[in-house]
């Protein structure tokens, strides 16, 4: 059903649908969820949700053994490679994505292609012919595992602290930017094209990365930072 709607463009249910999924479906099903609500979360222009949920996949890939959905998530962590100007390593990640699909004898969903030719061609411009092939083929050559394993290491490079006000992702801060004018999570799950209970979700997660409790201590954390 998440598929479903994505593939219609109705990404505010297909988050709904993403979010009750990971919430309930167990081992490599999960990881299915996870990659779908990766790229729900990245049609949504929201690139830390995609990227938490790639990662979340591939970590769950190698506790299951599963590798179907490897590729996908790569990919989705590909492109947000490229919306950051990481071109290389996101070639790299493409290139692993495409062998790896390939040695399992896959093909991609047209669901999940949405976006992906425009972030390639984005890349090559960015690198150059030369520079793009010899990056896709470093990714190329790597085993599903060896480029879990190197996405993995790259992920304990990220520089932003695990908590405070330079903590927040750029989709929480446009969250507490909403709370500060007034609105409720309806006004701001219409507003951002996502669910109330993904605002929430949003909420919970700002709330503890900033030690607060409550929405007024938050607008006035929120004041401190204008």
């Amino acid at each position: 059903m998440t598929e479903a709607l994505l593939a219609c463009g109705e990404l505010a249910a297909a988050r709904r649908w993403a979010d009750d999924t990971v919430a309930v479906t167990p081992g490599c099903f999960r990881m299915n969820a996870f990659v779908a609500r990766a790229h729900v979360a990245m049609a949504q222009g929201e690139n830390d949700q995609a990227e938490q949920d790639g990662h979340a996949a591939l970590a769950l890939a190698v506790e299951t053994g599963s590798q179907l959905r490897v590729p996908e998530a790569l990919e989705v962590l590909a492109r947000a490679a490229c919306s950051e100007h990481n071109h290389r390593h996101s070639v790299r990640l493409f290139g692993a994505a495409a062998a790896s699909r390939a040695g399992m004898g896959g093909v991609r969903f047209p669901v999940y292609s949405m976006g992906y030719e425009a972030a390639v061609t984005a890349t090559r411009e960015a690198l150059g012919d030369a520079d793009f092939d010899a990056a896709w083929t470093e990714g190329a050559a790597m085993s599903t595992e060896e480029a879990i394993a190197y996405v993995q290491r790259g992920r304990g490079e990220r520089k932003r602290p695990a908590s405070g006000w330079e903590s927040l992702t750029p989709t929480e801060h446009e969250v507490v930017g909403l709370v500060s004018e007034g609105l409720g999570n309806k006004d701001i799950a219409e507003r951002m094209f996502i669910s109330p209970r993904t605002v929430q979700t949003h909420l919970t997660h700002v709330y503890a990365k900033l030690s607060l409790d409550s929405r007024i201590h938050l607008v006035q954390e929120a004041a401190r930072h204008v």
